[in-house]
């Protein structure tokens, strides 16, 4: 991404982490972020997505407490309906992390550092392919073959591409979504990391190795 800028909007969502190469289609109905789509649509673009944080839901219409690392993307279909909503479609682009916050707007804005993760440092050799693909089978069964050979296998999907499209899809929770975009580059080896947590921890049931709790083993 070639000069972005250092102040961008930021909007924070209770269940959704973005990574880059992900396109992200959006329905903007609150006011505050209609003006935020009208104002960014006409500078340059770009909207960083952010993950609420803690007890967010007292304040969500003021300003809960953010995670500082986020993913930007830039707007690219935008349809304005005849009410005032819009429906509009992410680019994503690039990991930021927020410098400090702007209270100049409806919306909040924020000063960015952006924190690009380099295309080789989630490139995977094909040890690290083969075992990706067994713990997603393990994990997600016949679906997770089908969606192999569909983006690996015909459309040649690879390294980065494949690595933040997982970690976006993957039906974990948005912290453990939020761990896998922190990681930077470390993020393939995380990736293995929650895989491996997740097969091992549905192993051990919902109570693990002792059991409900007040049953004597």
């Amino acid at each position: 991404m070639a000069e972005p800028p250092t102040i961008i909007p930021i909007f924070p969502l209770p269940n959704l982490v973005l990574f880059p190469g992900v396109r992200l289609p959006l329905h903007i109905f609150e006011p505050r972020y209609r003006e935020m789509i009208e104002d960014v649509a006409e500078e340059h673009g770009i909207i960083g997505m952010i993950l609420l944080k803690g007890e967010w839901e007292a304040d969500y219409h003021g300003e809960p407490d953010i995670f500082a690392v986020g993913c930007a993307g830039r707007l690219d279909d935008i349809v304005k309906l005849p009410d005032g909503r819009y429906n509009v479609v992410l680019d994503a682009l690039s990991e930021f992390r927020i410098i400090r916050e702007l209270r100049d707007k409806s919306y909040r804005r924020a000063e960015v550092e952006w924190c690009p993760v380099e295309r080789e440092a989630l490139a995977i050799n094909s040890a690290v392919t083969a075992t990706l693909k067994d713990l997603l089978t393990r994990y997600l069964g016949q679906a997770a073959e089908e969606a192999w050979r569909s983006l690996v296998d015909e459309r040649g999907f690879g390294g980065g591409e494949i690595i933040n499209l997982l970690c976006f899809h993957l039906d974990i929770a948005p912290i453990e979504k939020q761990t896998l975009l922190e990681a930077f580059e470390n993020r393939v080896s995380c990736l293995l990391d929650v895989l491996t947590f997740k097969l091992e921890e549905r192993k051990l049931g919902p109570y693990g190795s002792g059991g409900p709790p007040g049953v004597v083993q």
